[in-house]
């Protein structure tokens, strides 16, 4: 028998992580037989917009009969995961688990899934890596990686983009054979097929167009210290170098000092959990190591033009005033 698969579409969800998920199962039936049906699903039935505005068709609303019948069910968001979760879609959710259907998040479908609870504390998940940080913060207490995808128990999830089709490749192997999924991968002019535990972002090395070891190792330990910043001696420490030799490897091949560099990503940091999260201003300003809101809003304002207050209200588009506690979760 085919097995069925259901997306749950969200307003704004991801165009390219959604049909990335999709055309390995069309090649798979194309070579193979009638292996996979797929059913797209709204919030209520009606067409949904994707974040690009391309709207698909929906076969029925979430709630309805004939959209529980599927094995696995995969939630595709984007920007705004949490913009449209209601008390009715978290129970559906967990009527589903129940009911022993395994359930899925594409790009930030993994925020859907956990704000219904239904995400164990050992279970490995992972999400767009620009989503990250701010997903981390609301659920700490959740193993969430950086991996491509996640196969664990009865939960799948994908990064999105074109991650989808790794994943989906990786299922069609694990239920009918590596050789099928080699196939498949070779209708789309996909040379390797990556693994679970592949990185998301491009290596250091490439991002910033560097080679030196001491260098990528520098940048990476800034990017693994954003709340407790390390001092510039501390710093050197950490990668076996003097501070004036750290000095000079940044000036050479990045034309910035590393205290410099470091406070650059930490603001970067700091505006993604503005833009992503309902994190007050205050709880921002301490996860990103600055000593004080006033340093830190005036740094703020240095780099983007604005206050961080300022910079989330335009973000959410709304013209009235938001207290520090308030904001709407977003993402991308």
């Amino acid at each position: 028998m085919p097995e069925d698969i259901s997306f749950l579409l969200l307003p704004g969800f991801s165009a390219i992580g959604f049909m990335s998920a999709v055309e390995p199962l069309r090649v798979a039936n194309r070579l193979r037989g009638e292996l996979y049906r797929w059913h797209i699903l709204s919030l209520d039935g009606a067409p949904v917009a994707a974040s690009n505005g391309i709207s698909l068709n929906a076969k029925a609303a979430f709630d309805a009969p004939e959209a529980t019948k599927a094995a696995i069910v995969f939630i595709v968001a984007g920007f705004e995961p949490l913009a449209c979760y209601t008390r009715a879609l978290g129970e559906w959710l967990r009527r589903l688990d129940r009911d022993g259907v395994t359930l899925g998040g594409i790009d930030t479908g993994s925020f859907v899934i956990a704000e219904a609870g239904l995400f164990g504390r050992s279970d490995r998940l992972t999400l767009h890596w620009e989503a990250l940080g701010a997903f981390r913060e609301r659920y700490p207490s959740l193993l969430a990686g950086d991996e491509l995808f996640a196969v664990d128990m009865r939960r799948i999830t994908c990064a999105g983009g074109t991650a989808s089709i790794d994943m989906m490749l990786d299922l069609i192997g694990r239920r009918h054979g590596a050789a099928l999924a080699a196939a498949v991968s070779e209708q789309f002019v996909v040379s390797r097929i990556r693994r679970r535990s592949d990185h998301q972002r491009m290596e250091i090395a490439v991002r910033y167009g560097i080679h030196n070891a001491k260098l990528i190792q520098a940048i990476g330990a800034m990017e693994q210290n954003m709340e407790e910043p390390l001092t510039p001696a501390e710093l050197a420490a950490e990668v076996g170098v003097t501070r004036r030799q750290l000095e000079r490897l940044f000036g050479a091949a990045l034309r910035d000092t590393p205290t410099h560099f470091y406070l650059q990503m930490r603001l970067d940091r700091a505006r993604e959990l503005l833009q992503q999260t309902d994190m007050s201003v205050t709880s921002v300003c301490v996860a990103c190591g600055f000593e004080s809101p006033s340093h830190f809003s005036r740094r703020y304002r240095e780099r983007f033009g604005t206050s961080p207050r300022q910079d989330r209200r335009a973000h959410s588009g709304s013209p009235r005033e938001h207290s520090d506690e308030l904001g709407a979760l977003s993402t991308r």
